[in-house]
């Protein structure tokens, strides 16, 4: 009887995310989910295979063809590139080289110390939009945010006496679901702008768009994605979290006591060698010369040598402070201390390294079927074809590729794809390409939270069984709903609103096209 009274009170949007938490974790593990999905694109491919299609694929000038995966030859070379397919996988990389230095910080205290004393200066009223603004300004370190900010947020959360869980999914929103927003410019700014400049090149030859023309933009939604993320956070995910149960196997990770004088003299250390360290990184980069620059002396771009070593500057600029805090701190004795913190931090990746292996067999036969590209293409061409109004075509492009991002998680991939066809649509109509770009990053962030086909979103289901054994695919993805739906409509929302007041999109922005 009680049970049915606990059922009856509760809202319809948590009977919702309740169903869909159950749904998910049905679903088998995400390892065996991703092996599945593989054998489901072997199969896709070889029907598909068998048809013509009349989309053109921008990156080849020729008719999209689906690859047939299930053929001799693509089965031998499915079996002769698999190890090299499994170590090419990006994320994997990143994740293991960062957690190596980042192990050695943490085991030693060295992380731990700093978030007692983040603590201390931050009201817990505002733990939460601090945690998520620090989570969109990661962005300027590629993918950073998914191997530092996300399990700290759980850290930080537990210490507060709040749910660590929630502070994951705060973390998780700011870093993927608000991607898009960030008042720092990065490597992604250059890198989308140019395939709109491209694009826009197929209308008009001398076009040239400056690649932070969308940083005012991107910029005001940080303030946005805060906010909402602040109160989808507080009010929504940590209310039907209070009676999950928290099992902590190793509490010594997560235990939060004050400082005693030794650590804070080892934290005070520590940080002074780590701001030491990014002023040589600073001194090595200033010189317009510099090595860590590109061919055009641009520091952001991602062929600058700066922008390709962040993960092992990551690596090195936690790996020496942690390593001074343990010597001072006493938490470390002998070498032998700081190469046990790195195998630590390896056993805990165990299970990622597993679903990884799968992720990266299925991302490269998705990619190698040419289906993801039939699948944009296509959409893109329905887009096109239905001839809506300029403002329900800049919706349009949002819905296209929040659902188009489900199934491909490269920014640059979708839009390599996207926006030859609809950059040039969009012209024609008198929209100028940085506001169709504007459309495009808006969608290309709203569903990452929300797919388990995202290559870190295994990671994130590892980060939450830290405290929660049983958390599972259905338990992310209906814990990350409300942020995906609050920043689609609200975000869509304030871009109609920004572009309607007439505020500018970033540098040499416009919103209107004129036809030579």
């Amino acid at each position: 009887m009680a049970k049915e009274e606990t059922l009856e009170k509760k809202s319809f949007v948590d009977k919702i995310l309740d169903f869909v938490e159950r749904a998910g974790n049905k679903l088998p593990d995400p390892a065996i989910l991703f092996f599945v999905l593989m054998l489901l694109i072997w199969g896709l491919s070889a029907i598909f295979s068998t048809m013509s299609f009349s989309e053109i694929d921008p990156t080849s000038g020729k008719a999209i063809e689906i690859h047939n995966l299930l053929s001799s030859g693509a089965l031998a070379d499915f079996l002769s590139n698999m190890v090299t397919t499994f170590t090419g996988f990006a994320p994997l990389g990143i994740v293991l080289v960062a957690m190596l230095g980042v192990g050695v910080a943490e085991h030693s205290g060295f992380i731990n110390a700093g978030l007692k004393s983040m603590l201390n200066i931050t009201p817990k009223k505002l733990l939460t939009p601090m945690l998520i603004l620090v989570a969109i300004v990661s962005h300027t370190a590629t993918d950073a945010g998914y191997v530092l900010v996300i399990p700290l947020g759980g850290i930080i959360f537990y210490a507060a006496g709040r749910h660590p869980i929630a502070g994951i999914a705060a973390a998780f929103a700011g870093v993927s679901g608000g991607f898009s927003a960030n008042f720092v410019p990065s490597g992604i700014d250059p890198l989308i702008q140019g395939f709109t400049q491209s694009a826009a090149q197929i209308i008009d030859p001398e076009i040239q768009l400056n690649p932070l023309n969308n940083w005012y933009f991107t910029s005001i939604s940080s303030i946005l994605i805060v906010l909402i993320g602040w109160y989808i956070t507080d009010k929504i995910v940590e209310p039907r979290l209070k009676k999950v149960e928290i099992v902590i196997e190793d509490e010594e990770e997560v235990a939060m006591g004050a400082l005693t004088k030794l650590e804070k003299k080892a934290f005070y250390t520590a940080c002074m060698v780590m701001l030491l360290s990014l002023v040589g990184l600073y001194l090595w980069a200033a010189p317009a010369d510099s090595a860590l620059r590109d061919a055009e002396g641009e520091i952001t771009s991602f062929s600058a040598p700066l922008m390709q070593s962040i993960v092992p500057l990551i690596f090195i600029i936690f790996l020496i402070p942690g390593v001074v805090y343990g010597i001072v701190a006493k938490t470390f004795s002998s070498s032998r201390d700081i190469i046990q913190s790195m195998t630590k931090s390896m056993q805990g990746m165990g299970y990622y390294i597993v679903m990884a292996f799968f992720c990266a067999l299925f991302i490269d036969a998705f990619g190698k079927s040419n289906l993801g590209a039939l699948l944009a293409l296509k959409g893109a061409s329905g887009l096109q074809a239905l001839n809506f109004p300029a403002e329900i075509t800049i919706v349009g492009i949002v819905i296209l590729t929040a659902f188009v991002n489900i199934f491909i998680g490269s920014a640059s991939a979708k839009w390599a794809l996207i926006a030859p066809i609809m950059v040039p649509m969009l012209m024609q109509l008198g929209i100028s390409p940085d506001l169709t770009q504007a459309s495009y990053r808006v969608g290309d962030s709203v569903s990452n939270i929300i797919t388990p086909l995202m290559p870190y979103f295994p990671l994130v289901v590892v980060y939450c069984q830290k405290y929660v054994k049983s958390t599972g695919i259905g338990t992310l993805v209906s814990m990350m709903i409300p942020y995906s739906i609050a920043f689609f409509v609200i975000w869509t929302i304030f871009l109609l609103i920004y572009w309607a007041i007439g505020i500018p999109l970033g540098l040499q922005a416009s919103y209107e096209y004129i036809l030579p």
